[in-house]
């Protein structure tokens, strides 16, 4: 039985992805399942965030996001089980119950990217009708994912395209039933370099600015100071403060986020707030374990009535995992990459 691992051999260098061979699986645990995988989502390997918090070895486990029999999961931050395996041993606590209608595929290639839309859009920021809610890279799956909570939610979304093809794909999004409009009220294309977001999201909102921004990551500094590529579709952090509305909150994925004191005094003039989205919080503390769960089953039950649907590529074979996890590795992947077995 093959399981595919991450491998760093040091700092700075480049990873790469191996399968390792095992006869059995470890002894089990009181209350561990064995679950018959029959999908795993990619992920990116966080090494910072491991490192950070001692979980860091030679051999980083991969694929945490699976579906199968008995049920379906997310598989913790600490455990020695590689996704991307015939079968895994898990924890009761961090499964539940997959729609029986639900393809295998579909309910792994959801799991993560559900996770942080509810950490963002009902934790950090709860959304209610008639709230406007920016975001960023709507095109990407969690960004996919995010639109359509805040749409559900009943708040008017505007968003970001990196592309023309991304445009094209955030213009044709509707609801799955009910009224047909469409499920961003704005599309604002990035891909040029020529469009100023905060002036188009004034502009929207009738100059009021948004509620809720939810960010892709963001520039910290000059254009000179940054890659080409980051500067033409990310927005400058002085951006989205100006965007931003009285009590708006800003919900950003930039771990290295710096805020110079007039952009403090900016925020407090507005009373607005920032928080940082990290999805592997629910599996840090077991305080927390009942909402967790809540929010797995209810992600599933959204996935099974059409309000959620993954930008998910084609299901990939268990023998191009490696080449997979590679481009999902260097963020090189515009859809959702699932292994089917």
């Amino acid at each position: 039985m093959k399981a595919l691992y991450a491998q760093q051999n040091s700092p700075g260098e480049e990873m790469t992805f191996v399968f390792q061979e095992r006869e059995n699986l470890p002894p089990s645990r009181a209350h561990d399942v064995k679950v018959q995988v029959r999908a795993c989502a990619l992920s990116r390997v966080d090494t910072q965030l491991l490192a950070e918090i001692k979980l860091k070895k030679e051999l980083v486990p991969v694929g945490r996001e699976v579906s199968g029999v008995v049920l379906e999961g997310i598989l913790p931050l600490d455990s020695e089980e590689s996704g991307v395996c015939e079968v895994v041993l898990v924890h009761e606590h961090y499964l539940a119950h997959k729609p029986q209608k639900l393809c295998w595929a579909e309910a792994a290639g959801t799991l993560r990217d559900g996770l942080r839309a509810y950490t963002a859009l009902h934790y950090l920021a709860p959304v209610s009708p008639g709230t406007s809610v920016l975001v960023l890279d709507g095109a990407s799956p969690f960004g996919t994912i995010a639109i359509q909570l805040a749409q559900h939610r009943g708040a008017k979304v505007i968003s970001t395209a990196h592309s023309l093809e991304d445009k094209q794909y955030l213009e044709r999004l509707r609801p799955a039933g009910g009224v047909r409009q469409p499920l961003v009220a704005r599309v604002i294309d990035v891909s040029h370099g020529k469009i100023d977001v905060a002036e188009s999201c004034l502009e929207e909102t009738g100059g009021l600015g948004v509620d809720i921004v939810l960010d892709n990551g963001v520039r910290l500094y000059s254009a000179e100071d940054e890659p080409a590529s980051r500067c033409q579709l990310l927005p400058h952090k002085h951006d989205i403060i100006t965007l931003l509305g009285v009590g708006g909150r800003w919900i950003t994925t930039e771990r290295n986020l710096q805020l110079d004191p007039p952009d403090s005094h900016s925020l407090f003039l507005k009373g607005a707030t920032v928080s940082f989205l990290n999805e592997e919080v629910w599996n840090l503390s077991n305080v927390q374990q009942g909402k967790y769960l809540a929010i797995l089953e209810d992600i599933m039950d959204k996935l099974s009535n059409g309000i959620f649907r993954p930008q998910l590529d084609e299901p990939i074979p268990l023998y191009e995992a490696k080449v997979s996890m590679e481009i999902v590795q260097k963020n090189q992947a515009r859809k959702r990459q699932v292994i089917q077995f």
